[in-house]
C-alpha cells in the first residue's frame, strides 16, 4: 500500500480500533484458482499473538477456504470512513484557485498466515464473540443461546473457521493532513454540513489529525 509519511498510522491500538469498528474485512487469497476476494466479518482477539489474531468463519459452500492450506499467506483489508472531498471547501480555492478534488479515507491492511478450523467448540466460541460485539449496544441483545441448541449445531456443520495471526499491519489515514490548517477546517465544516454518519466520522478524523 502506498503510504506517504504524513498519512501513515502506525499505532497498533488505533489500527485495532478501526478493525473493531469496521469488522467486515475483505479476505484476499491466491491459490490454484487465482485471486479470490470475499467480504467476511472478523472478530479480533488481542491476547493470542503480539499484533492480534483475526477469527472468522465462512460457509462450507464458499470455495475460498479450500484455497487456504495451513500457513497460506492472506491479505485482509478493513475499510474505515471514506468520502469525496470537494475543493470548494478549501480556503486555498478562494485564495489561488490552485486546488483539485480528492478522496479521504482510513484503512487498515493485515497480512498473516491462515489456518482452517473445523472444531465445533471453536466455531461456537467464535460466533458467540462476533454476535456479542454486534448485539451489545442493543437494549435487548440477541444471543446465540436464544436459538434452539439443535438448530445451532446444524448451522455449525455448514461453516468453516479461519484464524489468522497478524504478522504485519499497516494503517493509512488520509484525512487532509497535507492541507493548510484553514483548508482542513473547511473540509471538516463541509463534511458536518452533509449530516451523514460517514461524513461525521470523517469530519472528526480531520479535526483529530489536525492537532
Amino acid at each position: 500500500m502506498y503510504q506517504p509519511p504524513h498519512h501513515r498510522e502506525d499505532d497498533l491500538g488505533t489500527q485495532q480500533d478501526l478493525i473493531r469498528a469496521h469488522a467486515l474485512g475483505l479476505l484476499i487469497t491466491a491459490g490454484d484458482g487465482g485471486l479470490i476476494a470475499n467480504p467476511v466479518p472478523f472478530h479480533l482477539e488481542t491476547g493470542l499473538s503480539p499484533k492480534g489474531t483475526l477469527q472468522a468463519h465462512v460457509a462450507r459452500a464458499n470455495g475460498q477456504w479450500r484455497e487456504i492450506a495451513d500457513g497460506a499467506p492472506v491479505l485482509v483489508v478493513f475499510q474505515g470512513a471514506d468520502t469525496y472531498i470537494t475543493p470548494s471547501w478549501y480556503a486555498t480555492k478562494r485564495e489561488t484557485g490552485k486546488v483539485v478534488p480528492t478522496w479521504n479515507y482510513a484503512i487498515v491492511q493485515v497480512r498473516g498466515s491462515a489456518r482452517i478450523i473445523e472444531d465445533p467448540a471453536w466455531l461456537r466460541t467464535q460466533i458467540g464473540a462476533l454476535t456479542r460485539e454486534n448485539e451489545n449496544s442493543r437494549s435487548q441483545p440477541w444471543a446465540v443461546d436464544d436459538a434452539p441448541p439443535e438448530f445451532v449445531a446444524a448451522q455449525l456443520k455448514g461453516i468453516i473457521g479461519i484464524e489468522i495471526d497478524i504478522e504485519t499491519i499497516d494503517g493509512k489515514w488520509k484525512v487532509s493532513q497535507n492541507r493548510p490548517l484553514a483548508d482542513r477546517q473547511g473540509v471538516a465544516d463541509g463534511l458536518d454540513a452533509i449530516d451523514r454518519t460517514d461524513t461525521a466520522e470523517m469530519a472528526d478524523l480531520v479535526r483529530r489529525y489536525s492537532k
